[in-house]
């Protein structure tokens, strides 16, 4: 008589028999006030002509699909689009952001960020500063110029060159008022110091 030899254990043999359930629609699971929603109207009601104009041809994913995706993973502080593809498995605001498609992977993200978001990438986020700001979600009192971190710890490992500070001082302040000119120019406002 031969024995059998089980390589894999049987992790259904205790369950209690229970269904999983899961609503048919996402959509009901999403807060009425959710950022999500506000994203998703904003970006179907944009003109993307020029995010369209760089497609050749569309696969399975339209780009204004892909924009929410990416737009929505930026709005979270999250960069990689390994991440977003995680995500896009994973979490139910992403899953309505896909609209019962099926999730992109990194590549498809990335692709889309290098190829066809980055031309646009300027106006199409000019455009949703200035839906924030006429919403009232962004007040437009305070400017922040580039994501520099200070470090607080002051120890005797954290040092920095003064040349290199005084090099790359000046050069901030060129780009500085490169910066307030052109949000001069785009916002409609002036600015006085």
């Amino acid at each position: 008589m031969t024995k059998h030899i089980n390589l894999q254990k049987n992790y259904t043999e205790f369950s209690g028999g229970y269904q999983l359930k899961l609503p048919l629609n996402i959509d009901t699971i999403i807060p009425e006030n959710d950022s999500v929603r506000l994203l998703s109207q904003f970006v179907e009601e944009m003109d993307l002509t020029d995010l369209y104009s760089t497609y050749e041809r569309i696969n399975s994913l339209s780009p204004r699909t892909l924009l929410k995706i990416v737009l929505y993973s930026y709005m979270n502080g999250d960069y990689s689009s390994h991440s977003m593809e995680l995500n896009c498995k994973r979490d139910i605001n992403f899953m309505f952001l896909l609209e019962g498609h099926s999730a992109p992977d990194h590549a498809t993200l990335a692709r889309f960020r290098s190829i066809h978001f980055a031309p646009c990438s300027k106006r199409i986020l000019a455009e949703v500063s200035n839906l924030l700001f006429d919403l009232g979600e962004i007040s437009g009192e305070t400017v922040f110029i580039d994501g520099t971190k200070i470090e607080a710890n002051a120890n005797k490992y954290t040092f920095v060159w003064k040349k290199a500070v005084t090099k790359n001082q000046a050069k901030l302040l060129i780009k500085l008022a490169d910066f307030v000119a052109e949000c001069e120019q785009l916002y409609d406002i002036k600015i006085f110091c």
